[in-house]
This record gives C-alpha cells, structure tokens and sequence, in this order.
C-alpha cells in the first residue's frame, strides 16, 4: 500500500493546513507548485467568486480558493475514494464547500448555477477531446468575466474552446500543462 501524498493550502485562512491524498491510481493531486502558480495568475480574483471544481480528486484547488475568500465551491467528483478523502479535508480545512458525487458530463449537462471561476483537472487518460466537448457544455454557466483553468499533461496540445473563449496563458510546469482561458471582449 502507498504512503498518502500530503499537501498543503498555501495561502490565505487556511494556510498550511494539511490536505491528503487518496490511494487511487485515478487521482493525481496537482502538485504546490503547480497550485500556487495557478493562484498567482488568478491573483485576488478568486475573492468573493463562485467557483466549481470539477474531477475535483482531493479537492486542492477548490479549497484553495475558498481559503483565499471565494464565497461558495461545488466539488463535482465521482469516484468513492476520492470522495470519502475529499470530504475529509474538506473538514479538515473547515471552510465549506459542496461535494457533488456525479459524473463530470451529468453534472455540466444538468447545473443550472453560474461561476467565476472552474478549474478542470481529469485524470489525464481523459481525452481532450472529452474535455473540449466539456467546455462547450460549460459556456452558459461561466459569468461573463469569468475563467477557466485546466490542468492535463505536458505533452498535450489542450482542448479545443468554445469560440466566444481565448487562451489567456498555457504554460508547462514538468510534467502538468495549465491552460488559462476566459471569455473575449471579458
């Protein structure tokens, strides 16, 4: 059996609380690194923001910004290990948060609230493909001036965006691409 990876909230309410990791070959939690150069490119948009993470795995990303002030979180994942370690560090960092334990297509194809803020980060066997056909089901619910952050790996070219979208940043830190979009005209 594997040793849990261990990870921390970098910043903000909940700074240095210890988040874990499930022992589940699907999920590969997003490195500190990775997670702290995401948030500096959001800078202090994520206050007050409505935010989704979706293939939410250890629900790093989501808890990091509701430690750094976003309003609410819905964490979309379905897997039962994740969850069950998701829903632990949820409690542990004691800021809140929604999980939503569906599918990532179901749960896009039936929302009905708006965000400022999703981050997308699947298991990178997903295909873009599949994710690009995500990001046009998640059009109408991202608010006008909001943004997208999707994680894959280093190697990939991305999804393809809706066309009202442009790419605001696409770097590469080792082996995890992060793309950055928003809407045109935002």
């Amino acid at each position: 059996m594997a040793v849990p990876i261990v990870m921390r909230i970098i910043a903000g309410s909940a700074r240095s609380r210890r988040l874990i990791a499930p022992d589940v070959s699907t999920t590969r939690p997003v490195t500190d690194r990775v997670r702290e150069a995401v948030f500096s490119m959001i800078g202090s948009w994520v206050s007050e923001a409505r935010v989704a993470d979706l293939y939410a795995g250890t629900g790093s990303f989501g808890l990091e910004a509701l430690s750094r002030g976003a309003t609410s979180v819905r964490f979309v994942e379905n897997n039962r290990k994740a969850i069950k370690v998701l829903t632990e560090n949820i409690n542990t960092v004691g800021l809140g948060g929604t999980v939503i334990a569906q599918d990532v297509g179901v749960f896009l194809r039936t929302n009905q609230e708006r965000f400022h803020i999703v981050f997308i980060d699947p298991p990178w066997e997903v295909p873009s493909t599949m994710v690009s056909d995500q990001l046009a089901l998640l059009d109408t619910m991202l608010e006008q001036t909001g943004e997208v952050i999707v994680s894959r790996r280093s190697g990939d070219d991305g999804p393809v965006v809706p066309g009202n979208w442009e790419t605001v940043t696409e770097r590469r830190y080792g082996d995890t691409k992060i793309f950055r979009y928003e809407k045109e005209n935002a």
